[in-house]
């Protein structure tokens, strides 16, 4: 695991103590395990610029949103985004490797001027179909509140690898990182600002 995702690991299991889920942590610890090396290996070859910190969090856990460990379901927080009070889970290998694609078909009426009111950032293509997005976590209400994004298609104005957030209702895409390592580093400086007593899952 590299610097930055172990650190994450290791911070946000701190979050998690000093938030009284020191007992949901300790038995995610306990049951959970990472990605298989045939499964890394086909997300690198279908996405070769899949960030090695992304590689390092799913080689610590294949996922955390509604996975099956042993013969136990979890569904557990793992990621946040700049909104504090909107948390996520991490997508397994799997669960990201099927979902390659989708971002121009959820996304073209969004994008295409279907609905009115949707605020865009300019760093990202106007275009659905030629987004080349990764989709790695969803909101924990299933993913109805928002989705986040690698953007391997940004706009001249972005930077490749950046991170978007989809938030709907209202609905907007919103770049909230420059690439995936400061998407983790700007969760550590928030202090891990999804992480609340009470509303741990």
């Amino acid at each position: 695991m590299n610097n930055i995702a172990d650190r994450y690991i290791s911070e946000l299991k701190k979050a998690y103590y000093k938030a009284k889920g020191k007992a949901i942590w300790d038995h995610f610890e306990n049951i959970k395990h990472g990605a298989s090396q045939d499964d890394i290996n086909e997300l690198k070859a279908d996405c070769p610029a899949v960030p090695e910190a992304l590689i390092d969090l799913l080689q610590y856990v294949d996922g955390t949103y509604w996975r099956t460990y042993g013969d136990e379901d979890i569904a557990l927080t793992l990621l946040g985004s700049d909104l504090s009070k909107c948390d996520y889970y991490l997508l397994s290998s799997q669960q990201i490797l099927d979902n390659q694609g989708d971002a121009p078909y959820n996304f073209q009426d969004y994008l295409d001027g279907e609905y009115d009111g949707v605020d865009s950032d300019e760093k990202i293509l106007e275009k659905a179909e030629d987004l080349h997005w990764l989709h790695f976590a969803d909101c924990t209400n299933n993913g109805g509140t928002s989705q986040l994004y690698i953007d391997f298609s940004p706009s001249d104005k972005g930077k490749m690898g950046q991170i978007v957030r989809f938030l709907h209702d209202p609905n907007g895409f919103e770049v909230i990182a420059d690439s995936f390592e400061a998407y983790l580093q700007m969760l550590i400086a928030n202090e891990f600002s999804f992480i609340r007593e009470g509303y741990l899952e």
